[in-house]
């Protein structure tokens, strides 16, 4: 089911040059510096992961999204509405379903991830089906059962250098600190995001701030003691391990409000009365202010805008968030980040990455702007562009300007922990063939290709997220 050359060059000069970089990199340690493994996997040494469609299906919104985009109703899929309706809850049926809908992954990136689980990580290198299902779904039970087959055990096989988990501002990490009291040796770090206390307009952002004034010992009541609380959290964070911080927005825009005009705006918010202007520009500020508290106390700020978050209203209001209906907007850096950037950006006490999911931006803006500014780097191919294709039009667009070492490796992104030796190993076949077309070319050497191979595998994302 795998090919060892997949995904190389078919001119055989270049695969080889591919093979022999490949080789130099594949068994390198994983460095993941973002994503969204639930860390509750491993702060109980007896935690399994369940059936097979608790591992394959129920964590990953890639798969949930193309059996949707199909017909295939969530429900049928164990995911339950918010209504209380029916919902199956048989995970071998779940199984059968998504092993009969198996053809509809071919070509995709998911497709190889889930082949590279199902051959990698189980042995199994029969492609899923009707006829098959069950016999896959008894095999992987088995295994997931044994000891060997722990999130423990497979974070230790996976040769996980660390795991950064995504966490929310007030969230009492509980979880981190267990795994730490444990005493287990993996290395698992928590990253502040604060989305849902500077996005003014999330659902549920009164309950959100009170949960900040708990968990911080600071009674926000104003805009002032709002930021005291969040660099309180901040403090927390760091004590726990964390390097980076997480901004989701819909668009990069930054601007500086003054004190007054932000409790101003906040206060209207406290009262109910915030409207989307209001939300947009206090977004806008808070995005300064992050900077701001990033060169005091030294934590990486990630920014990843151009997301349309839960596009499909129906599907929103049914079975609520994070279901795969985020679809990209078409997005603007050059004038939407000069204020950070003229303030912050020559800052070399300041790493702010940079994510996008609007390709057009690569050549145009992103890669000229990491490319002239100390403090900024680029993020690697992300969400719907983590495939080989993405890759290589990242690759393509990116390099020439900005340079290799202003970008920021790779990182997975992922919520499906078992894909994560599967997205960085596609990362990495995508990287060999890269650099071996550098160097059939004679654009680098072969000596120079090796170090780039390094850095693009574990160096480059050490090195952003200060790890």
């Amino acid at each position: 089911m795998l090919h060892p050359d997949r995904l190389f060059a078919p001119d055989r000069t270049r695969r080889a040059l591919a093979r022999r970089l490949y080789e130099s990199a594949k068994d390198l340690p994983i460095v993941s510096p973002h994503g969204h493994v639930d860390p509750r996997l491993f702060a109980d040494p007896q935690a399994a992961f369940g059936s097979p469609a608790d591992l394959f299906i129920f964590p990953d919104h890639y798969v949930t999204r193309m059996l949707y985009s199909q017909g295939v109703p969530l429900e049928s899929l164990g995911i339950a509405p918010a209504d209380g309706g029916s919902v199956e809850r048989d995970p071998r049926a779940i199984w059968r379903l998504f092993c009969t809908n198996f053809h509809l992954f071919r070509a995709t990136p998911s497709g190889l991830w889930l082949r590279h689980e199902l051959s990698q990580v189980f042995g199994i290198d029969d492609t899923p089906s009707a006829a098959n299902a069950d016999r896959l779904y008894d095999e992987i039970a088995e295994k997931l059962a044994r000891p060997e087959f722990s999130p423990r055990a497979l974070f230790a096989r996976f040769n996980i250098e660390v795991l950064a988990t995504t966490d929310a501002a007030t969230d009492t990490l509980e979880h981190h600190r267990a795994i730490r009291a444990s005493g287990w040796g993996g290395r698992v770090l928590p990253t502040f995001r604060p989305d849902g206390l500077v996005n003014l307009d999330t659902p549920g952002w009164r309950k959100n701030l009170e949960a900040l004034s708990a968990v911080s010992g600071v009674e926000v009541t104003d805009y002032a003691s709002f930021l005291r609380a969040l660099e309180a959290r901040r403090a927390f964070f760091k004590a726990m391990g964390a390097t980076a911080t997480d901004h989701a927005a819909l668009t990069p825009v930054t601007a500086e409000l003054s004190p007054q005009e932000a409790n101003t705006i906040f206060q209207r918010a406290l009262r109910g009365q915030a409207d989307a202007a209001d939300a947009a520009r206090f977004t806008a500020h808070m995005l300064m202010e992050m900077a701001r508290m990033s060169i005091e106390d030294g934590l990486v700020m990630q920014l990843h805008p151009g997301s349309f978050r839960n596009h499909n209203r129906l599907l929103f209001e049914r079975f609520g968030p994070d279901r795969g209906a985020d679809i990209p907007i078409q997005t603007e850096y050059t004038h939407s980040l000069r204020p950070l950037l003229n303030k912050y950006g020559n800052d070399p006490r300041l790493t702010l990455i940079i994510f996008t999911l609007d390709e057009s931006t690569y050549a145009r803006e992103l890669a000229p702007l990491a490319g002239h500014y100390p403090a900024l780097k680029l993020g690697p191919p992300w969400w719907f562009h983590d495939s080989w294709n993405g890759m290589q039009r990242y690759f393509d667009q990116v390099m020439e300007t900005a340079g290799l070492y202003n970008t920021a490796g790779f990182n997975d992104d992922t919520r499906a922990f078992c894909s994560i030796p599967a997205r960085h190993d596609l990362w990495r076949r995508a990287c060999a063939d890269w650099l071996a077309g550098l160097v059939a070319r004679h654009i680098v050497d072969v000596d120079e290709a090796h170090e780039m191979m390094i850095e693009l595998a574990v160096g480059l994302a050490r090195r952003a997220y200060k790890l």
